[in-house]
Parts: structure tokens; sequence; C-alpha cells
């Protein structure tokens, strides 16, 4: 389990504050992760990884901004992953994601699949300062202040790059289309 990996040496005030942490981000860490293009093979992983580092910082991360500091070691640590994945690529194949008893029958979950492949494939090609305020907005629902207060940068800037990220968006969902429309 994840928590016994960071069963480290820490002081009492400090493990409470790991607990805490690892307690209130656990899930939006994990989805934030996958969503940043790791496999979910190795999601766990690396959110492992993130919590490895974050207990090491524990002194550099001031209070109320948690979560900031998360989603910028989770970046880094994404980006590792994802090169690292490139490289492995042609080592592994991809399975169907196993998914307990949805009520959804085969075809419907290989559709389901087929368009999480296409949108991960997309994130992949997004460049890393599109891919997080648009995972942030239109995956994970957070407002523009709350963006810009967990990626430290101007509201206008998140703005700017969340209208970029959507342009590059619609121009690869016309592009598909196109693509499919001609291959019929």
């Amino acid at each position: 389990m994840v928590t016994d990996a960071l069963q480290v040496e820490v002081c009492e005030p400090e493990r409470a504050r790991l607990q805490r942490l690892f307690t209130e981000h656990y899930a939006w860490v994990w989805r934030a992760v996958r969503r940043l293009g790791v496999e979910e093979s190795a999601v766990d992983d690396v959110v492992q990884q993130v919590y490895i580092t974050a207990n090491r910082r524990l002194d550099r991360i001031r209070p109320g901004a948690e979560r900031a500091y998360l989603f910028g070691i989770a970046q880094r640590l994404a980006a590792n992953a994802r090169r690292s994945e490139r490289r492995d690529r042609g080592t592994a194949t991809a399975d169907l994601d196993t998914e307990p008893a949805s009520g959804r029958s085969p075809e419907q979950l290989v559709d389901l699949k087929e368009r999480r492949e296409r949108l991960d494939r997309w994130l992949d090609d997004l460049a890393p300062e599109l891919r997080a305020p648009f995972v942030l907005f239109e995956l994970e629902g957070h407002s523009l202040a709350e963006i810009a207060e967990v990626l430290g940068m101007p509201l206008g800037t998140v703005k700017t790059r969340l209208r970029r990220a959507r342009e590059c968006f619609l121009t690869a969902t016309h592009r598909e289309r196109e693509e499919l429309g001609h291959g019929r």
C-alpha cells in the first residue's frame, strides 16, 4: 500500500502534516497524474513518488499552498514517466482497462477505451504549458483563479493558455473528423 512507503522517520507534527496531505489530496493527485499523461499502470508509482518527494521537502510547502506544490511535483514526475513510457512503448501492448462491472456492453467499453486513448494521445501532443491549465479546467473542473494559484501564474496567463489549448483541441478534433470522413 502507498502509505506503507511513506512510513519514514519524521517527527510527529510532520507525520501528521504528511498524513493530512495524503488524506486530503490523494484522489486529486492521482487524477492529475493520470490526466497529465501517465499510463494507468504507472499512476500509483508516480503518485507514490509525489508523496515521497513532498515528504523530503515538507518544510518548503507553505500552509495553504499544498495543492500547488503537489501539482508542481506531479507535473515534473508525470513528464519523466511519459518520457520513460515513450522509450518503452515498443515493448508492451495496451490491454483493455480493467474496470469493475459497470453494466456497459463490451462495445461500449471498447468505445470508451478508444475515446480515452484519443484524449491521451491529444494530451501527449499538447505543449506542457498548455496541458496543465486544460486538464485542471476542462477535466478537473477548477476555476481559473484556482488554476492560477495552483500553477503560480497570473490569471491572464492561465486564460491565454487555456484559450490556446482549446484552439489546439478544436483543430485536432476537426482534423480527426476530416480523416474519418475521407476514410469512408
